[in-house]
C-alpha cells in the first residue's frame, strides 16, 4: 500500500504539493482563474424601497411611462437607481413588444363555468397565436396578488382575472399596486367580474338576468317561493338574489310568501338547504337556486323525499351548465354566455381596435326545460 501511494504521488501530484501549487500561482499572477464574487442583482423593489415610492411609482419613472410623476419624484427614483446601479431586466423591457402568453387568474379552476371560459379563451388565443396559463387564486385578495405576482415572472401579453368581486382597496391598495407595476411595464389587464380596478371590464347583468328567471317563475302562478343564496359576502349571490327578488315583486300579482335561505354554493350545499326547507314542514311551489349546481343539489334532495317535480315543486338555475340539460327533470334555467365572454377578453387583449378601455356587460337569456311548469301541474313525461 505504501508503495503504491508512493508512485502515484510521484505521477500525480497530490492538491496542495509544489508542483500543483506552482501553475495556480502564475494564474493568480495572470488573472485567470481568480474568481469573481457576482454583485447582487438589483430589482426594482431595491429601487423604489430606497427611493421611498411604491414600485408603481418606480416603474413609471424608470419605464418612461405616459403617466406623469412629480418631478421630485423623479428624482428620488433616478437618484437611488445610479446609486444601486440599476439595470432594467431585459425580460421586463421585452414585454413591452408582448410575449405569447395569457394568463387567466381565476377564483375556482373545479367550476364547470370556468372550463367554459377557458375553453373560449384557448380557441381565440390560438387563432391569433398566443396561448393561455391558468391559474387558481382561491377567491381571496391574498391568493389573487400572489397569482398576479407569480404569473408576472413568465412575462404574459396580458393578465384576465375572473372572481365575483374584486377590490382596488384590497390589502391597502397592494392588489392595484401591483396591476398598476405590470401595466407600467406593458402589459394589460382584463376584468371578468365587477371590480372598480381601472383596467378593462367585462361582466354579467347578473342582477337583470336573475329579474327575468325571477318573473318567470311568477308568470307560472308561484307563490310560495324559496330562493337559496350564497353565503354572506357573496357578491354575485347577492346580485342574483336581489334581482329574483325584483321578478317575482314586479308581477301583476306579487309574489310575497318568499324564503330566503343562504347556503353554500355547491351540490351539497343546495341539498343541504333544500332538506332543511322541507323538513321545516309547508309547501314550495318552486325554487329559485343561486346556480345550476345549487339548483342540481335541490334536485336531489327533493327526489329523496318522493316530491315531484315539477308537479309540486319547480326548481330553476342560473348559468346553464352542459349538466343543466342532462339531468331528470331536464333544468329550467338562465344561460350566461361564459364563451362568448372568454373570447371576448382575449379579443380586448390582441385587437387594439376592440376598444380596451370600454367596459362591457352582458345578458343573460332564459332556457325554459321540463323543472319548471305552471303551479300545481303534473309532471308531463
Amino acid at each position: 500500500m505504501r508503495r503504491s501511494t508512493a508512485g502515484l504521488g510521484r505521477s500525480h501530484p497530490p492538491v496542495g504539493s509544489r508542483g500543483a501549487a506552482r501553475p495556480r500561482g502564475r494564474a493568480r499572477r495572470r488573472g485567470t482563474f481568480m474568481p469573481q464574487r457576482p454583485r447582487p442583482t438589483v430589482t426594482l423593489h431595491d429601487v423604489a424601497r430606497r427611493a421611498g415610492v411604491s414600485i408603481a411609482t418606480a416603474s413609471r419613472v424608470l419605464g418612461n411611462s405616459a403617466r406623469p410623476v412629480g418631478r421630485e419624484l423623479q428624482e428620488r427614483v433616478l437618484a437611488a437607481a445610479s446609486e444601486l446601479r440599476y439595470v432594467p431586466d431585459a425580460a421586463a423591457r421585452a414585454m413591452k413588444r408582448g410575449s405569447d402568453a395569457i394568463g387567466l387568474l381565476a377564483d375556482d379552476l373545479t367550476t364547470p363555468t370556468i372550463a367554459l371560459v377557458v375553453a373560449a379563451m384557448e380557441r381565440e388565443a390560438s387563432a391569433a397565436g398566443a396561448f393561455v396559463t391558468v391559474s387558481s387564486t382561491g377567491g381571496t385578495p391574498e391568493g389573487q396578488l400572489r397569482a398576479i405576482e407569480v404569473s408576472r415572472a413568465v412575462r404574459p401579453r396580458a393578465l384576465v382575472l375572473t372572481s365575483g368581486r374584486i377590490d382596488a382597496a384590497a390589502l391597502g391598495g397592494r392588489l392595484l399596486d401591483a396591476l398598476r407595476s405590470y401595466t407600467d411595464e406593458g402589459g394589460h389587464v382584463v376584468v371578468v367580474g365587477e371590480s372598480d380596478l381601472p383596467f378593462t371590464r367585462i361582466g354579467f347583468d347578473d342582477r337583470g338576468g336573475a329579474r327575468t328567471i325571477g318573473a318567470c317563475v311568477a308568470r307560472h302562478g308561484h307563490r310560495r317561493v324559496a330562493v337559496l343564496g350564497g353565503p354572506e359576502g357573496d357578491f354575485t349571490g347577492a346580485e342574483r338574489v336581489a334581482g329574483f327578488l325584483d321578478g317575482l315583486a314586479d308581477h301583476p300579482d306579487p309574489v310575497t310568501d318568499v324564503r330566503v335561505v343562504p347556503c353554500e354554493v355547491s351540490r351539497r350545499g343546495g341539498h343541504e338547504a333544500t332538506r332543511a326547507l322541507l323538513a321545516d314542514g309547508g309547501d314550495i311551489d318552486a325554487i329559485l337556486a343561486v346556480n345550476d349546481i345549487v339548483a342540481i343539489g335541490a334536485l336531489a334532495a327533493l327526489r329523496a323525499a318522493r316530491v315531484p317535480v315539477p308537479g309540486r315543486t319547480s326548481v330553476v338555475g342560473v348559468d346553464d351548465i352542459p349538466l343543466a340539460a342532462d339531468v331528470t327533470p331536464r333544468l329550467t334555467t338562465l344561460a350566461l354566455p361564459f364563451a362568448r365572454v372568454g373570447a371576448e377578453a382575449i379579443r380586448r387583449v390582441v385587437d387594439p381596435d376592440a376598444g380596451p378601455h370600454r367596459p362591457l356587460r352582458v345578458a343573460g337569456r332564459p332556457v325554459i326545460r321540463e323543472s319548471l311548469a305552471p303551479r300545481g301541474a303534473a309532471r308531463k313525461r
